[in-house]
């Protein structure tokens, strides 16, 4: 269940994070409204998860999702470039994420 609660933590970072963008430096109302809800059950599902994973592996694991998920936002929403060092970088976190998960019991 931890995981579950973790995976969903990470989800709701990239919706946060998405929102953020589109608060333009919170100026704009609702964007800023819906970061801070996500934000709130962002942290508290990690932090619910982190009763029973270790904190290393929870964490990483969470900022992970974050990171390769508003990664692909910005290429396939935004229109950030998907340059062959971006690529690289996003599969190494992957592959972080992969070898953290499957380092823990």
């Amino acid at each position: 269940m931890a995981w579950i609660l973790l995976i969903f933590a990470g989800i709701f970072e990239i919706v946060w994070a998405y929102s953020m963008k589109m608060s333009e430096g919170f100026t704009k109302l609702t964007p800023s409204i819906i970061t801070l809800f996500f934000m709130i059950l962002s942290f508290g599902l990690l932090a619910y998860a982190m009763r029973t994973l270790p904190l290393g592996t929870a964490y990483t694991i969470w900022t992970g999702i974050g990171a390769v998920g508003s990664f692909l936002v910005g290429i396939f929403i935004l229109g950030e470039p998907a340059t062959a060092v971006r690529m690289l970088a996003a599969v190494l976190i992957i592959s972080g994420l992969v070898l953290m998960k499957l380092s823990s019991s």
